[in-house]
């Protein structure tokens, strides 16, 4: 019996294999037989790859009218509605033949029957009119085991179902004789020439390759059967099971194309290249069909008539008449046209599926030619990857023998060797392979990999796994299954032998995980110290005081503690927690730095504050608020957090609006220019009559003028929509990689700021300074607005300019104030006073010389737009503080600047709702809220469903009655979809 220290020694190395966590995931989690795949990377490829279908449906089959014109489209729909028969069910029977026929090589003169069924069907139409049990002299060789043998045992009923029919037919057969049957001694051996004539063969079936045992032909073998066929054509034909050989045949391009040429071949043909079952095709060599009609001269037995290829010559005479092939369900390729028609009703769809995803694989892959190259590839990535894995080999030992379309892989680790113990893993890992994941003792759960689903290996054959890997797949594919399979077996492993130990009374913890799975990684006998530098409430309480109350609330209602002032007693500190310090009125940097120069705060939240270079938190800074210039601090690189052994992060959005509305507020002080004070004066004074006073007050509306926006941040988005709401024409400068979602919102893309100007009534700047240019000790957007920008605008334009006081050039706006080419600037930039010396400082200082002569034309702000907006500060400030809880907690960020350190993990991006750009964190909000989603998903399928039945209906009169029944409802559904989009903040550029 294995040990308990044994045990827990496998279940350590089982750790260390799986500690770097799961592997890349498979592009396509399908790798068990057929349909194989469409290889659709995943669930939206699969659903567009439906529309995509209609579309070519409706493109390729035409509706025209006694003329020949065309008048329309068959569509999905249509075809679907028992359309088994005449025009389009016709073409598309005869476009699938064609394009089987021609993508696959077979030659001209080899014709393809088609019928229902899968390949167990086209196997037994093929024996049928092959073979003849009344014919002593066809002697017939399986390269399968003899059924009921020890070999033949060993694979399961299904691998001697192909064998035992044989032998029932020739059984029970007047004139049948077993005897007449030779088996392989092992799975898809083929005998050589000189061997198969001494034993007087006939009819080779080969059928004991590949699917099952994952082995096919060697070279020499197939040599070696084209030889003997070539002795005698007239008397030797190969039927081969190709199922898996199509596209997957690793030999020389001139053996595949004499395999094509001198077998016959039967398959189910969707699991060839991907799409429906319900259907085979079979190909036979002219000497093959002679030979079928031979046989139906002096059958051996009859043939059900859904099976029939040789069918009788005179209908009226359905017993008596001779039977041909040539009236039979065949496609004659020289001619492009079908001998007769296939028995039973077929799917037009599945028809039309083959021959879409033929063309679909061809245009992505290639040629078969190609085809054949990615499976040789694939097998060869297998054998190299296996070559150095401890844990997996390969079912098959003899390279040569490999199969190119469907691998088997065993587990070769030594450790454990009990039987049952192997097969519980075994079983376990295909649970975490698929979608159900696995459960350990303690009750902590692994989620589904749903990476490889259905990776069972037949009984009887030499592997734990058995997969596709054709040349459909990506060679990457073939890689990330086999890492999965290492890794699903290990993870498998464990819980096992975890099992086993449970019951021996050894127990693991689980891993201290909070509600959403998330795994703490901070330390529990430590006190975490954050600093708070900045106010994070703007509105005064009953004290006059900025009130802190509702962020203080949250942070110690997600379990931290709140301390007004600074923390000086650490060994008093509760461990485990993170401790908030509360200190508003720091400012310079002498009082920042005798608290903060040897990493005494861990952490830290600041708004406005200037963070010292030599000010230390290596658990990382947030900053309310968008840019992080004043985030100095070493520990992440400066401002840019480039670099450093902390994260830098930020809250961009949330003061977004309130700037964009304080901007558009200034426009509108001074345009439309209706001067409302002096009419409110006459007004009051009771000295207006509005019918003859109003002429002397024209003013011109926003509507209709254009606004220029220099950026396309969260600030410039807000102020383009403000404009838009206001019917005005605006047009946005931004890097290019923003055009193609800046024209999505209807905006105008400019390539330089001064395209964006050229005839702009209004200028609004929202690029913030850029970065910082030691050289010439400016940012990269100083003085972007200058003398060409501002000559660009139609005269007695409006700068709006909320943005940063350097990004416009002093002297270009002082000279285009004094020439009226600008009639009024508003202006919102930070100003500084020395309380001692009463000395100014900040950007808006150059502003003030322009005061004496343009007073009456300016207004200018202190920088207070945002920064005096009391729910955009708590909001920032909230946000803040769970990003400082899971940067310490979990090593997470939320909305990285700069570089990320090690051992962190990015988090991604947050903004608020609707403002900014649209993040993966707000998609995967939504898609959680079931209802939501489902309502997103209803109102789409409605709009498409309505548009795609319009666009493909050409007949004005039907295309109307259309509109009368549906009209309503679609704008319906646009209007609910518009507003919900907007509602869910999923509109604008993505990020």
């Amino acid at each position: 019996m294995v040990s308990i220290d044994d045990l827990k020694a496998q279940r350590d190395a089982s750790l260390a294999v799986t500690a770097k966590g799961a592997p890349t995931r498979t592009s396509n989690q399908f790798f068990g037989v057929g349909p194989i795949t469409d290889m659709t990377s995943d669930e939206v490829d699969g659903r567009r790859l439906r529309f995509q279908f209609d579309a070519w449906l409706e493109e390729n089959y035409a509706k025209v009218d006694d003329r020949g014109n065309r008048i329309g489209s068959f569509t999905t729909a249509e075809i679907g509605r028992s359309m088994h028969r005449g025009y389009p069910a016709d073409k598309v029977l005869l476009d699938m033949a064609r394009e089987i026929h021609r993508y696959f090589e077979f030659p001209k003169k080899n014709k393809m029957a088609i019928g229902l069924g899968g390949g167990h069907s086209g196997f037994t139409v093929s024996i049928l009119h092959l073979m003849n049990a009344n014919n002593p002299d066809q002697k017939i060789y399986v390269d399968t085991p003899k059924p009921e043998s020890a070999e033949g045992k060993a694979g399961g009923f299904f691998r001697q179902s192909w064998g035992s029919q044989i032998m029932e037919m020739q059984k029970f057969a007047a004139n049948g004789d077993i005897e007449r049957i030779h088996y392989s001694e092992g799975e898809g051996a083929i005998p050589t020439a000189a061997e198969l004539s001494s034993m007087g063969i006939k009819l080779f079936v080969g059928v004991g390759h590949e699917t099952t045992g994952a082995t096919t032909y060697k070279e020499s073998e197939i040599i070696e059967l084209l030889k003997w066929i070539d002795a005698n054509p007239t008397e030797h034909h190969a039927i081969i099971d190709s199922t898996s050989m199509l596209g997957a045949m690793p030999w020389s391009e001139n053996v595949v194309l004499e395999v094509m040429d001198k077998c016959c071949m039967f398959m189910p043909f969707q699991k060839a290249i991907g799409g429906i079952s319900g259907y085979f095709i079979a190909s036979y060599t002219p000497e093959a069909l002679v030979l079928m009609n031979q046989n139906q001269k002096d059958p051996a037995w009859a043939i059900p008539r859904q099976l029939k290829i040789a069918v009788p010559a005179d209908p009226k005479e359905p017993m008596s008449s001779e039977k041909t092939w040539e009236l039979g369900p065949i496609y004659d390729p020289a001619e492009h046209k079908m001998l007769g028609g296939i028995i039973n009703t077929f799917s037009t769809l599945a028809f039309a599926e083959t021959t879409f995803g033929l063309l679909r694989a061809e245009k992505s892959i290639g040629s078969a030619r190609d085809l054949n190259k990615r499976s040789i590839k694939n097998r060869q990535t297998a054998n190299d990857w296996i070559a150095t894995n401890p844990t997996l080999e390969l079912g098959v030992t003899d390279a040569d023998n490999r199969g190119a379309a469907v691998t088997l892989l065993k587990v070769t680790e030594g450790a454990n060797t009990d039987p049952a113990i192997h097969a519980d893993i075994i079983a376990k890992s295909k649970q975490l392979l698929g979608y159900e994941g696995l459960t350990h003792p303690n009750g902590q759960h692994e989620k589904g990999l749903d990476v490889a689903r259905y990776v069972n290996a037949f009984p009887g054959t030499p592997g734990d796994y058995r997969a596709w890997i054709g040349g459909l797949r990506p060679v990457e594919d073939v890689i990330a299954l086999l890492e999965n399979l290492e890794y699903a077996y290990h993870r498998a492993k464990i819980v096992v032998l975890e099992e086993l130990l449970a019951k021996e009374g050894v127990t693991f913890e689980a891993s201290a995980n909070d509600a959403s799975g998330k795994v703490r990684q901070d330390d529990q006998n430590k006190a975490y110290k954050v600093l708070v530098a900045d106010l994070v409430g703007l509105k005064f309480d009953a004290n006059g005081n900025p009130d802190h109350s509702e962020v203080r609330a949250y942070i110690e209602a997600k379990g931290g503690v709140f301390h007004e002032g600074s923390i000086t007693d650490d060994a008093n500190l509760e461990t485990g927690k993170l401790h908030f310090s509360y200190q508003p009125n720091l400012s310079t940097e002498e009082e920042l730095l005798p608290q903060t120069d040897k990493g005494q705060y861990d952490a830290t939240i600041v708004a406005a504050t200037f963070l010292p270079k030599a000010s230390e938190f290596k658990h990382g800074g947030v900053r309310i608020g968008a840019g992080t210039g004043n985030m100095g601090s070493d520990s992440w690189g400066g401002g840019n957090g480039d670099g450093g052994e902390a994260a830098l992060m930020n809250t961009p959005s949330f003061n977004s609006r309130a700037t964009a509305q304080m901007a558009m507020k200034a426009l509108l002080k001074v345009t439309p220019d209706l001067p409302v004070e002096e009419m409110h004066k006459l007004v009051c004074a009771g000295d207006f009559d509005t019918g003859k006073d109003l002429c002397k007050f024209p003013t011109e509306k926003l509507e209709g003028k254009k606004l220029a926006v220099i950026g396309y941040g969260n600030i410039g988005r807000e102020v383009a929509n403000l404009g838009k709401a206001f019917g005005m024409e605006v047009s946005i400068y931004a890097r290019a990689r923003h055009k193609a979602w800046i024209e999505s919102e209807g905006f105008i893309y400019a390539e330089t700021p001064e395209e964006a100007a050229k005839g702009a009534d209004v200028i609004s700047p929202h690029t913030g300074l850029g970065a910082f240019n030691a050289e010439t000790g400016k940012f990269a957007n100083d003085s972007l607005v200058n003398e060409g920008v501002l000559n660009a605008l139609n005269d007695g334009a409006i700068v709006v300019n909320y943005d940063r006081g350097e990004v416009i050039n002093i002297d270009a706006l002082d000279a285009a104030l004094t020439s009226g080419k600008v009639a009024y600037a508003a202006i919102d930039a930070d100003l500084f006073k020395n309380a001692e010396t009463g000395e100014l400082s900040g950007p808006m200082v150059p502003y003030l010389t322009l005061v004496d002569r343009h007073a009456d034309k300016l207004e200018l702000l202190p920088h207070a737009a945002a920064d005096t907006e009391h729910v955009s500060r708590v909001q920032g400030a909230k946000q803040a503080v769970d990003q400082i809880f899971d940067a310490i907690q979990y090593k997470s960020i939320m909305n990285l600047k700069g570089d990320l350190p090690a051992g962190y993990t990015d988090a991604g991006a947050t903004t608020v709702n609707g403002v900014g750009k649209v993040t993966s964190n707000a998609l995967a909000s939504v898609a959680s809220e079931d209802k939501t989603a489902a309502e997103l998903r209803k109102l789409t399928e409605d709009m498409a469903a309505i548009w795609g039945a319009l666009s493909v209906t050409k007949d004005a009169a039907r295309r109307q009655e259309l509109i009368d029944r549906y009209g309503a409802q679609l704008t319906l559904q646009s209007n609910k979809y518009i507003t919900l989009v907007e509602q869910l903040g999923l509109k604008g550029p993505y990020g």
